[in-house]
């Protein structure tokens, strides 16, 4: 029999991926009621990463109050699995930039403190993995914030305890780990990073990430040199190098933080996410897989999910669905791709492609199974 693998990204404000994995499903079925399908939606750490994770993980969203990136109080949430003892924590949560107006965002003043919290709290509850998402934060303080409320503590040359906030990072001379939460150890931390800028320099976190926080070109130094003399301390101090660790500089410096506070792998988000699907082995003797995304283009092929997939593909065939195929006659040409389905020809316009996405891709999906039952 048959067999096809459904493993798709989201399409973007219109379907999360697990709606389109039942909307292919529908119409593959209409011709073909008995074919093996399994759904392994995905995701690549980004937005639509939580619902991926609670299809896989069976967890729920834990809230609580916790310091906003200015140390405001503010509601924020985590996925926790009980049963799987695992927690999927997005720093944007507690730490984005989201949280604040555009006169406020600057990140010299800004903190990862909230999300050491979520990850406290997680610690607490006994979870022995949590993968944290880095994406969309407002600071650039290297994990200090984060680090400090997981009982780390930060000291100037005078021996005066600092906040952990960005300004802080030129003032640091010490680090006590004394206090630290002591489930730290314990706990396999993963953090879906799909960036490789090293800690600081013209590629690392405030030249490249900061004035999208808030930072003007004077701030952008300030913080550079701070990020320059965070590392020369560290490696003083613990003989680490952070500067070329790819994904250093990734969320203003999180990415050396979660190295050096937490002990954190870093990996791309979408491999974290094949990792918890047990994708690879679950496609073993598959004979399709279907996967898509809002726009095929020339970019799809080195972006994240559908690229994920084809670095696991190995003799099965492969569909993409897609709401805007967008590529020239030659790039067709050179995709190792057997069926391509474009969602909007079916559809009036823009609007209406976005709107019905689900029917327009059930409409799709049920024509692949025409040709499926007519070579079966």
């Amino acid at each position: 029999m048959t067999k096809i693998i459904i493993a798709p990204d989201k399409f973007k404000g219109s379907l999360t991926g697990l709606q389109f994995c039942d909307a292919i499903e529908k119409g593959i079925r209409k011709h073909v009621p008995d074919i093996e399908i399994e759904k392994l939606p995905l995701a690549d750490g980004g937005d639509g990463t939580v619902e991926v994770l609670q299809y896989y993980l069976d967890g729920e969203m834990i809230s609580l109050n916790v310091n906003d990136p200015l140390g405001r109080k503010v509601e924020a949430s985590y996925l926790y699995s009980k049963i799987k003892k695992t927690a999927f924590i997005e720093m944007a949560e507690a730490s984005g930039i989201r949280l604040l107006s555009n006169e406020e965002a600057n990140p010299l003043k800004t903190s990862t403190y909230g999300t050491g919290e979520l990850i406290k709290d997680a610690l607490d509850k006994g979870v022995e993995h949590i993968i944290l998402g880095i994406g969309g934060s407002a600071t650039n303080d290297a994990g200090m914030g984060m680090a400090r409320a997981l009982g780390y503590r930060f000291f100037d040359k005078d021996n005066k305890g600092l906040l952990g906030i960005g300004k802080d990072l030129q003032k640091i001379e010490t680090i006590d780990a004394s206090g630290v939460h002591s489930k730290i150890k314990e706990v396999n931390f993963e953090v879906a990073c799909d960036v490789d800028n090293p800690l600081y320099g013209p590629n690392g976190a405030a030249y490249v990430y900061s004035p999208q926080k808030g930072a003007s070109s004077k701030i952008v130094m300030e913080l550079d040199n701070g990020l320059t003399n965070f590392n020369e301390m560290v490696k003083s101090q613990f003989h680490l190098d952070l500067q070329n660790i790819k994904g250093a500089g990734a969320a203003g410096g999180l990415g050396a933080g979660c190295i050096l506070f937490l002990g954190a792998n870093l990996n791309s988000g979408i491999e974290l996410i094949k990792n918890e699907a047990g994708f690879d082995q679950k496609i073993k003797g598959a004979d399709w897989i279907i996967t898509g995304e809002g726009k095929l283009d020339s970019q799809t092929f080195s972006g994240k999910v559908i690229r994920g997939v084809l670095d696991s593909l190995e003799d099965q065939k492969l569909a993409l669905f897609c709401a805007l195929v967008d590529l020239s006659e030659t790039e067709r040409e050179k995709l190792k791709v057997d069926h391509i389905a474009e969602t909007s020809l079916y559809a009036k316009d823009l609007q209406d492609s976005m709107q019905n996405a689900g029917k327009y891709l059930e409409m799709a999906a049920e024509s692949f199974g025409e040709t499926l039952k007519v070579k079966g």
